[in-house]
C-alpha cells in the first residue's frame, strides 16, 4: 500500500500480505507516514475502502475518507456527491504506482524476506523523488 500527496510523491508505504483485507491496512498505513507531525485531511480511496466502521475511526482521528460506495451497499450513504468530486483526482495515485513500475524489482517481488521487498520499494520512492524535483 502506498499513501501519496496531492503532486503524487511517496509519503509512506506499507507492505503486507495479499491476502487480507484491505480495510484493516489503511490506519497502519496512516500511521507510518513520513509526516508524522502531519495527519492529512482527507483520504482518497477505491470502493474497497467503503465500510462505515473505517470512516468512523478515521472520523475520530479528523481524517475523511473519499471513496464511492460499492453496489451492493445496504446501509445508506454517507458522503454527497460534492465530495466524491475529489475522487476524480485517484489517477495521481495510479500514477505513482505506475512510476513504480518502471522498477522490474518492485514490479515481482524476487526477494524471500519481506523486509528485502520493502527496502527496494523505498528505494524506487526515492528516486522518484529525486526524479521530480
Amino acid at each position: 500500500m502506498i499513501c501519496v500527496d496531492a503532486n503524487g510523491i511517496p509519503i509512506g508505504i506499507d507492505t503486507e500480505s495479499a491476502n487480507r483485507n484491505e480495510v484493516i491496512l489503511i490506519e497502519p498505513l496512516l500511521d507510518k507516514l513520513a509526516l508524522q507531525n502531519r495527519q492529512p485531511k482527507r483520504v482518497i480511496y477505491d470502493k474497497a475502502a467503503d465500510s462505515d466502521k473505517l470512516r468512523k475511526r478515521l472520523a475520530a482521528r479528523d481524517i475523511d475518507l473519499i471513496c464511492p460506495h460499492k453496489k451492493s451497499r445496504v446501509s445508506p450513504p454517507l458522503q454527497d456527491g460534492h465530495k466524491l468530486r475529489r475522487y476524480r483526482r485517484r489517477w495521481i495515485v495510479e500514477r505513482t504506482i505506475a512510476w513504480l513500475h518502471n522498477y522490474c524489482r518492485i514490479v515481482t517481488r524476487w526477494e524471500r524476506h519481506d523486509f528485502l521487498y520493502e527496502s527496494f520499494v523505498i528505494l524506487g520512492c526515492a528516486f522518484t523523488l529525486l526524479k521530480r524535483f
